[in-house]
């Protein structure tokens, strides 16, 4: 019995990092999941002072728009995606950009707990929540020139067409309509790749993309 238990362990071993890593290039990970956000309309964005991110005053969620992309802070995940309504990739903490970690706590609509005591026009305490070795690896994420911010990038007005049943959801069709309408060219990694997975799916097709995804539910999924 001893013997046969521990067959058993070496066996189920090597199971575990296959299932723990789920990536696609650097930064993403788990892309084109549904996080429960259904926006009636087109946001109504209004720029955070002094930053080149947009926030939305009238939504009860954490919903920005920086470098071409819609960003939501979420159960202590942040996903990304090129339309109000996803579907969204799970972007890593170590590749999320910087100025949407710098922006204040008071654009967050619906911040956690811990976020409890926190300066109100401070970015939140990253490195405490992350740890050392976020905090390492994103040194000086919180020191900057305030005078020397990026412009922000131009806001995709053009999806203020497509709301209800003319929302479209399927990746191609998204990345077809944001080709035609959208010249902006992002300066983010993170951002690059986004656009750069979308245009290898419209290319690919959808068979290929859901081969590629066998995570498209896992909202909640986490590295």
């Amino acid at each position: 019995m001893r013997y046969l238990l521990i067959v058993l362990s070496m066996l189920l071993v090597p199971l575990a990092p296959a299932r723990a890593e789920v990536s696609v290039g650097v930064g993403i990970h788990v892309p084109g999941v549904s996080i429960g956000i259904n926006l009636p309309a087109y946001p109504r964005l209004v720029r955070v002072p002094g930053y080149p991110v947009y926030y939305d005053p009238r939504v009860n969620f954490n919903f920005f728009f920086y470098d071409g992309l819609y960003w939501v802070f979420q159960d202590d995940n942040w996903y990304a995606s090129s339309w109000y309504n996803g579907p969204w990739d799970l972007v890593d903490p170590y590749d999320v950009p910087l100025y949407v970690l710098r922006v204040p706590v008071r654009y967050y609509r619906q911040p956690p707990p811990y976020f409890r005591g926190w300066r109100a026009d401070a970015p939140p305490r990253w490195g405490a929540h992350w740890g050392r070795d976020w905090e390492q690896r994103r040194s000086g994420w919180d020191h900057w020139n305030r005078r020397s911010a990026p412009r922000p990038a131009p806001l995709p007005t053009y999806q203020r067409n497509y709301s209800g049943d003319r929302y479209p959801g399927e990746p191609e069709r998204q990345q077809t309509i944001r080709a035609e309408r959208y010249r902006y060219q992002p300066r983010e990694p993170v951002t690059q790749q986004h656009y750069q997975r979308q245009r290898d799916q419209n290319q690919n097709g959808p068979q290929d993309r859901d081969r590629g995804n066998p995570h498209q539910e896992r909202g909640q999924d986490r590295r």
